[in-house]
């Protein structure tokens, strides 16, 4: 197996109470610190259509028309970040591919993404998040909602 993409020593992929795997901190890791980089193929929304049947989920969108995947099923594993969502996330993405620490987190922690964030796709899920804030339902449009926009600009988060 490829690894594909970076995910940082201070971190392990075990079941997660989100959702299947999830991302976990084995380790403290500071806010600002890098804690995965997004690795894969550059394909176009028809060809990653196309795998996605046989592959599912493995992709993270970097425009309308792009997303980062794996290609083969032997490179999946290896291309996950296994970041789930949350409504009250602890990671960001930072420019397309690079997530980075919002806060301090702790030891045991899972990192969680808000799916809003890397999403402009078509889809509609019920929400496992817990968090107080949790949306119940999260769509691939959620990041036109502007009390989003506002919260993560507030962080930050561009």
């Amino acid at each position: 197996m490829t690894d594909l993409s970076y995910r940082s020593p201070k971190t392990e992929v075990r079941e997660s109470p989100i959702h299947g795997k999830g991302l976990f901190a084995k380790q403290a890791i500071a806010a600002g610190e890098v804690v995965a980089v997004k690795g894969g193929h550059v394909l176009a929304t028809k060809e990653w259509t196309t795998l996605e049947k046989s592959l599912g989920p493995a992709d993270i969108q970097i425009s309308e028309d792009l997303f980062i995947a794996p290609v083969r099923k032997e490179q999946r594993e290896g291309s996950m970040l296994y970041t789930n969502h949350s409504c009250d996330p602890n990671i960001a993405i930072q420019g397309q591919i690079v997530f980075v620490a919002m806060r301090d987190i702790a030891p045991g922690e899972e990192l969680t993404h808000d799916w809003a964030t890397t999403d402009d796709l078509d889809y509609e899920m019920q929400c496992n998040c817990g968090a107080p804030n949790c949306r119940g339902t999260i769509t691939g449009k959620d990041w036109m909602k502007r009390e989003l926009q506002e919260r993560y600009t507030a962080r930050g988060m561009k």
